[in-house]
């Protein structure tokens, strides 16, 4: 009996092992990616190019969260959800690009808008509506 206790507990504590490294390298992948896109955008140029807004999207994700206190949910669940807001833009070359945005500006954008578009690399920096001719 003690024998199937060891081995089914050096079972686990192996398992244990390969999910913490694999939530630990998960984590220092994003965190690596995300100052190496930072950094990237720190260096590139700041560029303002004639646009039209083409599209726009929202992303909405949703946690549900046991109550404050009560960690086993025997006393009922909430739910919390966040938004991320999208545009793409096309330039006068015909390429497009999508940018993440506050949800404030997102809502003053129409798809049809035309204006200055200014990003640095992958960060969207603001949009101004007008055109050339007035």
């Amino acid at each position: 009996m003690g024998i199937g206790f060891d081995i089914g507990f050096g079972v686990f504590e192996v398992l244990f092992v390969v999910v913490f490294v694999i939530v630990l390298g998960t984590f220092l992948v994003t965190a690596v990616k995300g100052i190496g896109t930072w950094n990237k955008n720190n260096h590139s140029p700041r560029l303002t190019v004639s646009a039209v807004v083409v599209t726009k999207r929202t992303e909405v994700s949703h946690m549900t969260h046991a109550n404050a206190g009560d960690p086993t949910g025997a006393h009922g669940f909430h739910t919390t959800s966040s938004s991320r807001y999208f545009v793409t833009f096309e330039v006068e070359s015909g390429d497009r690009m999508e940018f993440s945005i506050d949800g404030a500006e997102y809502g003053m954008l129409a798809e049809g808008d035309r204006g200055y578009l200014s990003f640095q690399g992958t960060r969207y920096l603001s949009f101004e509506r007008g055109n050339k001719d007035g």
